[in-house]
């Protein structure tokens, strides 16, 4: 049967006429193909959109995560990561203990700090600003992509008591490179009232990126799912994004990743399924027209699962990222972190080309060369 007959018979006729011709998804396209049964084809039309924009490469980073603390003023339901002050597995590591960690990581060639920890109701500023500066001078060249948005309204707002932008200046002089897209969940108000009550609003998230972008700098966004959200909650966090991105430009990519059920105060449910992760990733890939790249956690889905996303809209496949410990500690069960052998072998078997990358998602200079001699 010719594929434009099994795209009318699908339902998503319409759909892949608008996809074809580069023309913008509406809401409703969007729930659509969340619903269409033949998940095949959905991932037909991304790996379409995934190729135009990209080619046959799949990027990945050199990188390594330093949680600098667990101590948390929030108790998000979902988060099996924070722990209050003297509480049996609450760490904070020192400024010292941070930059030697960062100095080990440089001389390994990893190429980039990702950095997040807890709201700690007692770290100083200058623990930021030093933490920044000391990774700085022992690491020039090392890339800091550090804090969340709510984690910069803490310190603006609680810590240093200053405005969000002179709060993101000063640290961004301090040596601060990009700011991590986690913290966004799920935007509607009343899903957060349930999964995250007390943390930051989506319009108080998207405020912080906004000033981020403004001041001429790049950051990521995420999207927790498969929780207690519906996809017409899941549009609508996407369409946000859209929105804040057709305004600034600032997100370098998206990374999509379902909950973890377990050690949790949420009512306990089945994770939700492979299929459900690659459908997400090819809506993404669909609906986000104006992004360039969409990344497949591996840590969340796991390598081989994250090798399929390559043909589902997927373009990236994040880094080798050493000790990871927020999925972890919520039940999940990937290895904590893998090597440049195995990600561009699993690259290779996804039918990929393998590029590294840097912080904002550009090749760096060697491969660049090396996939211009190809």
């Amino acid at each position: 049967m010719p594929l434009e007959s099994l795209f009318h018979r699908a339902g998503l006729g319409p759909i892949a006429e608008k996809v074809h011709a580069g023309e913008r998804l509406s809401d409703a396209d969007a729930l659509a193909l969340y619903a269409c049964e033949d998940l095949n084809l959905v991932g037909l039309l991304a790996n379409h959109v995934r190729e135009k924009k990209n080619g046959n490469v799949t990027s990945y980073i050199l990188n390594r995560y330093l949680n600098y603390s667990n101590v948390c003023l929030l108790s998000c339901q979902f988060c099996a990561f924070y722990r209050r002050a003297g509480q049996e597995g609450a760490f904070a590591y020192s400024v010292e203990e941070l930059v030697e960690k960062a100095k080990k990581a440089q001389a390994e060639g990893l190429t980039e700090i990702h950095s997040v920890g807890g709201l700690h109701p007692k770290l100083p500023f200058s623990y930021y600003t030093d933490l920044l500066r000391g990774i700085r001078e022992a690491c020039p060249g090392l890339r800091l992509k550090m804090f969340t948005a709510v984690e910069i309204r803490h310190l603006a707002e609680r810590i240093a008591k200053k405005p969000i932008r002179e709060t993101l200046e000063i640290l961004r002089e301090a040596g601060l490179d990009s700011l991590t897209g986690g913290g966004a969940e799920i935007f509607d108000q009343g899903i957060r009232d349930q999964i995250c009550r007390g943390k930051e609003t989506a319009e108080e998230w998207l405020e912080v990126h906004r000033t981020w972008h403004q001041m001429g700098q790049k950051s990521t966004c995420t999207m927790l799912y498969g929780h207690i959200e519906t996809p017409a909650h899941r549009v609508d966090h996407l369409r946000r994004l859209r929105e804040l991105q057709e305004e600034t430009g600032g997100f370098t990519a998206i990374v999509p990743y379902a909950y973890e059920p377990e050690n949790n105060k949420m009512k306990p449910q089945p994770r939700v399924g492979g299929r459900e992760e690659l459908r997400n990733i090819a809506v993404t890939r669909l609906y986000l027209d104006n992004f360039d790249h969409i990344t497949s956690y591996w840590i969340s889905m796991t390598l081989p699962l994250a090798q399929i996303a390559q043909s589902f809209g997927a373009d990236d496949l994040h880094g080798t990222i050493q000790e990871e410990l927020i999925f972890h500690m919520a039940g999940a069960k990937t290895p904590q972190e893998q090597t440049v052998a195995r990600l561009e072998r699993a690259i290779r078997e996804a039918g990929r080309v393998p590029a590294q990358r840097d912080t904002f998602y550009r090749p760096v200079p060697a491969v660049a060369k090396e996939l211009q001699t190809c």
